[in-house]
């Protein structure tokens, strides 16, 4: 298996992980009568059911990341930046396998 094939895998992974670990959050807090807005012992059920939610959120976006990767090699264009159609180094290939824009064009938020 390729880099870009793991780096999908492992993001639908983390997908799966996120949401049956928030799922555990939900169901523990059903049916309790706490007031965890106020509990002096740490984060609320509400912070870690959003924290969880985010980070759901931004495991998805890797796996749209990754997908497109894969469709870029598949038509040819993998390697070269979406947002300025120069090459891609390699080193940022190899560090982010799904990785679509430069990383000049990265810093600039393209």
């Amino acid at each position: 298996m390729d880099a870009l094939s793991e780096a999908l895998d492992d993001a639908r992974r983390r997908v799966v992980d996120l949401q049956a670990a928030r799922a555990e959050v939900v169901a523990a807090a059903e049916g309790a009568n706490s007031d965890d807005e106020h509990d002096p012992e740490g984060a609320t059920i509400a912070y870690e059911r959003e924290q969880l939610a985010a980070l759901i959120a931004q495991a998805a976006e890797s796996v749209a990341a990754a997908e497109a990767a894969i469709a870029a090699r598949a038509d040819g264009t993998y390697g070269i930046c979406r947002a300025c159609g120069r090459q891609i180094g390699a080193e940022r290939l190899e560090a982010r396998p799904s990785a679509l824009t430069c990383i000049d064009c990265a810093r600039q938020g393209r």
